[in-house]
């Protein structure tokens, strides 16, 4: 599974790289061979010009192997929250995507 991780208005950090795949990897790691590739968009909705609450957003899309994209967003005012959190909700669609095409 490749994670490709993008930045818009925000600096780039070792640190929050790290947060990101770590995150990714432990709410759909399980799943890695089905899917193809993660997309990460981190973005600061203000573009770091003034703080404001909810400021922070985090995109991530999974591309299962022959099915299309899965996204999930969070906002919110931290970097490291938003990750955790859209990675969270990235991990509960995989699942239930999973456990759907398994019914069938």
């Amino acid at each position: 599974m490749q994670i490709q991780i993008n930045y818009a208005g925000v600096a780039p950090s070792d640190a929050l790289s790290t947060h990101i795949e770590s995150s990714v990897g432990h709410a759909i790691g399980r799943f890695s061979e089905r899917i193809t590739r993660v997309e990460v968009h981190v973005r600061d909705l203000n573009s770091g010009k003034k703080a404001g609450p909810n400021d922070k957003r985090c995109l991530i899309e999974a591309r299962p192997a022959h099915a299309d994209p899965i996204a999930v967003e969070q906002e919110g005012d931290d970097y490291h929250a938003v990750v955790t959190g859209a990675a969270e909700k990235l991990g509960r669609a995989v699942k239930k995507h999973f456990e759907k095409l398994n019914g069938r």
